[in-house]
């Protein structure tokens, strides 16, 4: 019997439209997870630490980090996430500026070294290739905010020997030697404009050290500034672009293409706020947004991401802990960026990044460390002792009389010299 061809061409349109649709909705390249498994996630920034000092005053044993449920943030949720390196941020608050903010700091660093030493999920590196050799969720430490060196180089070096391996310039607060793009939050050095001539050495001094300088929370003049000056790329650690929300924290188009010039990245931030300029919805798609901003005007190997989880309050829809960077990552393939491309965000821009520090410490290696200090009077206050006029003083014991010092020398001496004599 004869069949009609026009009685099944509306099953076989069905059937054809069927295929077209299943080969669209599949995301190009294969599953998110697929791709992280092969490319685990490098992340610039988290902020456990901070609310591990907040929540238990640093008292790891106190915890289960595996399964802490009062951060966004935990061991199982971080391979959930495929999360391979983790920089932790050590950041104490600007208030403790001209303070204690050191030993702060140092508390800081010491909190993240024990959680590496007491978690074998965990493993502490200083290096690009320990990143790369690392079968755990490599961890990395990370300064924020300068006011932990308390205008120090000395300080800063002594950081980087404890493992430190990149600093944001500034917090919320200006710093005496840089400029912060929130520096109405906080009235420290309010006349700082960019860096300063001290500045200038400290960028210079990180340089050597091989230590990267993350721009994150500097203002747009201390930026531009620094970008004029290093001879290694920087870093913004955890922001996204100022076209698309224009906040005080993120980067704008001009220091996009500086930044591609300098063979940096802005590793984009998941804080809802930073990310819409108070709009009230924020979902994956918002995150993406700026992904793809980023991307046309600097391209795709100026990109990462940094979380700032635990740092922040308000995440988007959809990205509400570690374990949910693969929803955005899904997001980004269904938009049409390729497998090449999301290699370089999760992981590959970062550690070349990180590769052309070292190799600017390693062309250093002949270069002295900078004993540039600030000078005095930009950073006097009532807890910093100024040992140029203190140094033959004895903690109070004496008065500063130099005439009263010198009798007591000379009596001293005379006892010294009776005392021979009884002796002998």
């Amino acid at each position: 019997m004869k069949r009609d061809p026009m009685k099944w061409f509306p099953w076989l349109l069905l059937l054809i439209s069927d295929v077209l649709a299943s080969t669209t909705d599949k995301p190009v390249g294969g599953s998110a997870v697929e791709l992280m498994k092969k490319t685990p996630l490098i992340d610039g920034h988290n902020d456990l630490a901070l609310r591990l000092r907040i929540l238990y005053q640093n008292r790891l044993s106190k915890i289960n980090l595996k399964t802490l449920n009062t951060t966004v943030t935990n061991i199982q949720k971080l391979q959930s996430g495929y999360v391979g390196a983790q920089f932790w941020s050590v950041y104490v608050p600007c208030s403790a500026q001209n303070k204690d903010a050191l030993r702060l700091t140092l508390e800081q660093i010491d909190v993240v070294k024990r959680m590496c030493q007491t978690y074998q999920e965990l493993e502490l590196v200083t290096t690009s290739q320990g990143i790369a050799d690392s079968k755990k969720i490599a961890c990395l430490i990370g300064i924020e905010g300068g006011h932990s060196i308390d205008s120090s180089l000395a300080a800063l070096r002594m950081y980087y020997d404890l493992g430190v391996r990149y600093m944001s310039l500034t917090h919320t607060c200006n710093t005496p030697w840089a400029e912060s793009s929130s520096k109405q939050v906080h009235n420290f050095y309010p006349h700082v404009n960019g860096l300063s001539s001290f500045g200038k050495e400290v960028v210079k001094e990180m340089n050597r050290l091989g230590m990267m300088i993350d721009l994150s929370h500097t203002s747009d003049s201390t930026a531009r500034m620094v970008l004029n000056i290093s001879r290694a790329p920087v870093i913004f650690s955890h922001s996204s672009a100022f076209s698309l929300c224009n906040h005080s924290r993120n980067v704008p188009d001009d220091i996009l293409r500086s930044l591609k010039q300098n063979n940096g990245i802005v590793m984009v931030t998941f804080h809802a706020e930073v990310l819409a300029c108070g709009r009230k919805v924020v979902t994956v798609s918002t995150v993406a947004d700026h992904f793809d901003h980023i991307k046309k005007i600097a391209g795709s190997r100026s990109i990462g991401i940094g979380g700032d989880y635990d740092g922040v309050d308000c995440f988007p829809e959809g990205l509400e802990d570690v374990s949910k960077y693969p929803v955005l990552i899904e997001e980004l393939l269904r938009r049409g960026w390729t497998e090449i491309e999301l290699k370089e965000v999760l992981r590959e821009n970062f550690l070349r990044v990180f590769k052309e520090v070292e190799k600017e410490q390693h062309d250093s290696r002949s270069m002295n460390e900078n004993e540039n200090e600030i000078p005095q009077g930009e950073v006097q206050n009532p807890c910093r002792l100024d040992l140029r006029n203190n140094a033959l003083q004895t903690a109070g014991v004496f008065p500063t009389s130099s005439g009263f010092y010198f009798v007591v020398q000379t009596l001293d001496l005379m006892f010294i010299t009776v005392i021979y004599v009884i002796l002998h």
